[in-house]
């Protein structure tokens, strides 16, 4: 039988978001969903729902072209995480191209422990026996160069990208602008998807979860579903002591 946390035990969830802030409600809900499988016929409603605060500052939707406005979208995560750390136990950035800064913010020693993205993937890769994945995400996040958050990832799969990294690029903007539903960006990731050679598609980027899939080939692995159970089991632990949470 399960033990069931008091909600006044338990950690307290962050989320950083803003590009874009569509992302952050979707990481929210998918937390959400997840809390409420864990608890299965057994949860009661509010009570057992986590602690979640979110930051959604749009002077980070700039990591679209991250290596052309760095300085600027790293002082507004690293203002951004230093306010949340004082208000939580763990936090997770919706935006793949942004958790390039988690060394960063981890060498900042806050009182909150980042849930790296990339960290959750290379462990579901690791459970699941995937040898061989598609990446598909924004340009800095394919590029697998040192603005990808995802540039190590080779060392535990074979990657494929798709063969126009730019063309995805553009699919990204147009669903921040026009919504992931509008009948040509899904016609164009379907194209995508249909280009690759793996049986199995990483999602990482926030937008694309957003965008009607069609093909059931590859497999489309979201993601944010793998970073939001991650955050949704950290909330059932107890509350750390602020002064090793961020050890």
């Amino acid at each position: 039988m399960r033990v069931r946390p008091h909600y006044a035990s338990r950690s307290r969830i962050g989320i950083i978001t803003g590009s874009g802030p569509e992302a952050g409600v979707d990481l929210w809900s998918k937390i959400l969903r997840a809390n409420r499988q864990w608890f299965g016929e057994d949860y009661r409603g509010d009570l057992d729902a986590p602690e979640v605060v979110i930051f959604s500052v749009p002077e980070l939707g700039l990591s679209m072209e991250l290596a052309a406005n760095d300085a600027q979208v790293w002082q507004a995560m690293q203002r951004t995480a230093t306010a949340l750390a004082e208000q939580v136990d763990y936090y997770g950035i919706a935006c793949n191209t942004l958790n390039h800064y988690a060394d960063r913010l981890a060498a900042l020693g806050l009182p909150a422990q980042l849930v790296s993205v990339a960290d959750v993937v290379r462990d579901f890769l690791a459970d699941q026996g995937i040898a061989r994945v598609a990446l598909l995400g924004a340009r800095p996040v394919m590029d697998m160069g040192p603005w990808s958050a995802y540039r190590s990832l080779p060392q535990y799969a074979d990657i494929e990208l798709p063969a126009d990294l730019d063309a995805l690029h553009q699919v990204i903007y147009d669903v921040k602008q026009r919504g992931g539903d509008a009948p040509d960006v899904v016609a164009r990731f379907d194209a995508v998807l249909g280009s690759l050679r793996a049986d199995v598609a990483l999602l990482a980027c926030t937008e694309l979860p957003l965008i009607p899939c069609r093909r059931d080939i590859p497999r489309a692995i979201d993601v944010t579903d793998l970073l939001a159970s991650a955050l949704a089991r950290l909330s059932l632990t107890p509350r750390p002591s602020r002064a090793g949470a961020g050890a």
